[in-house]
């Protein structure tokens, strides 16, 4: 009877220890910093640079054509007294157009330049995301994390796998 038990004992251990080790597969955890890795790459002053020079070129036809509507608005005002009923219509709807056509434009120039943003970033992006990859391989991690996001609660400082994307990147 003594030996049945320890036969069971020894038998129920095998197994709880045997798929404690099998169910303990260790997860690795990393997270970087992506803003800071993107502003860190090389290219992005470039990118910087393009953008703001669109950005310029929007802003001051955007402008000319606020400008216009100004002198337009204030050439109305100053002659309205003296128009016909027929001209202050017309005069009325090619500012009323006018308006719509800056509004139309801004929207446009908006959409534009994020479309422009995303065009010129896209490179940039998916240099980093696989240098992520090939590091978080490297390395044996099972999960990478961007940690300006929010989601992680704890983490201890060698998992900041910035340097090493960084390095892999050849950034100081």
């Amino acid at each position: 009877m003594k030996n049945v038990v320890k036969s069971f004992v020894v038998f129920f251990l095998i197994i709880v220890l045997g798929s404690a080790a099998h169910s303990q597969t260790v997860q690795k955890i990393g997270y970087v910093d992506f803003n800071n890795l993107v502003a860190a790459m090389p290219g992005i002053d470039s990118v910087k640079a393009k953008l703001q020079t669109y950005q310029k070129t929007l802003s001051d036809q955007l402008d000319a054509m606020r400008a216009e509507f100004q002198n337009k608005g204030l050439e109305y005002q100053q002659g309205s007294s003296g128009m016909s009923d027929l001209i202050k219509q017309t005069k009325e709807k090619e500012l009323s157009d006018l308006q719509e056509r800056i509004e139309a434009f801004q929207q446009k120039a908006q959409t534009d330049l994020q479309a422009k943003q995303q065009d010129l970033l896209q490179p940039i992006v998916a240099k980093a995301k696989d240098a992520i990859k090939e590091v978080a391989k490297e390395n044996k991690y099972t999960f990478v994390i961007n940690s300006i996001e929010d989601v992680l609660l704890y983490s201890e400082p060698a998992d900041d796998l910035l340097p090493l994307v960084k390095k892999k990147l050849g950034i100081q």
